[in-house]
């Protein structure tokens, strides 16, 4: 039996588990986790991210968020998961499967985030291994594509684990903490590979 299983949550949101992680959909109850490893981690993660608002930390801000992960998960056009220690369920990451297009793309955008503390030890690599085979899987897409800042070492060396390609340079591609910045761009074809763990599951 496959270490990684893919069950579905009574809501029939995605629950992904691998060997020492899980991911699943957030909840508004992850309020406290989640600001407390955001803010221990805010230098360690702003480089790399948009700009935060001045009340990001807040519930009130969080429970925003959570509005429109369901909205989007709700229309088929994102999947938001967080990233939780099996062993204890900790929360140490993100990990958002956004900008899903149908017809003739069959595609999506990846991002995530990591806890300072739980970088540097292969736990998201789990969780993206984890997520890949549903997005082939069950989201039945095509194409992953992910963008990473040129000095991002971690991100790119997460990437090239992966088996993602790397297709091209992307010149101001995303507003990241107040500056355009160029971005690699890397992509996962279904056809790449064979993909691991169990792809069965619902999604309401």
């Amino acid at each position: 039996m496959s270490a990684l299983r893919l069950l579905s949550r009574r809501d029939g949101t995605p629950y992904l588990q691998g060997k020492s992680v899980y991911l699943r959909f957030p909840l508004r109850r992850d309020f406290k986790n989640w600001s407390q490893v955001r803010q221990e981690s805010r230098q360690f993660l702003e480089p790399w991210e948009p700009t935060w608002p001045r009340d990001d930390l807040t519930r009130r801000a969080f429970h925003r968020r959570i509005g429109r992960y369901e909205q989007d998960y709700s229309e088929g056009t994102s999947v938001p998961l967080f990233l939780f220690l099996a062993r204890d369920d900790q929360l140490i990451g993100g990990l958002n499967i956004s900008n899903i297009r149908r017809a003739a793309s069959e595609s999506c955008m990846i991002g995530y985030w990591m806890a300072e503390h739980a970088a540097g030890k292969g736990l998201m690599l789990e969780g993206l291994n984890a997520a890949i085979p549903y997005i082939f899987g069950t989201l039945r897409l095509h194409r992953i594509e992910a963008a990473c800042i040129p000095e991002n070492k971690r991100s790119l060396r997460l990437l090239e684990k992966a088996n993602f390609q790397y297709e091209g340079y992307l010149r101001g591609y995303l507003k990241i903490n107040g500056q355009w910045r160029d971005h690699h761009l890397f992509s996962l074809l279904k056809d790449d590979g064979p993909i691991h763990g169990d792809t069965t599951g619902n999604r309401s």
